[in-house]
């Protein structure tokens, strides 16, 4: 009797190991953006987009992206004739933005329970 009961320990441990693990994070996938870390220029984010360090926030658009036809530069969420100048390169993200990114970036599968919830998110939301 006491061998029966160590195997069924065993199979509800592995059990409960493997459904735990498939809740969390996997070891494998992206890091995780925070407040406690700071991120270069056009840092990019799948699905959230590019970090703009003087702004600390994600864009749509590269910091200081240039369109030919319009002759501007993309910076902060706006467009202007000249690009933005700033010693700041390098920067930590907002509470927000940290939020903000943790809900649309792709690069990371939603888990859950049953087939419906798993998948990539493809919500885009612009500056």
């Amino acid at each position: 009797m006491k061998r029966s009961r160590r195997v069924k320990l065993v199979l509800l441990s592995s059990l409960s190991a493997g459904a735990l693990s498939s809740c969390g994070p996997s070891a494998g996938g992206p890091p995780a953006i925070s407040t406690g870390a700071v991120y270069t220029n056009n840092f990019h984010v799948p699905g959230a987009g590019y970090y703009h360090a003087p702004f600390r926030r994600w864009y749509v658009l590269p910091y200081n992206y240039f369109d030919p036809q319009t002759k501007r530069y993309y910076y902060g969420g706006q467009w202007a004739l000249e690009p933005h100048q700033t010693i700041t390169n390098i920067s930590a993200p907002t509470a927000d933005a940290v939020n903000w990114v943790a809900a649309t970036r792709t690069d990371v599968q939603r888990g859950g329970f049953g087939s419906s919830s798993r998948g990539y998110s493809s919500h885009f939301i612009g500056s």
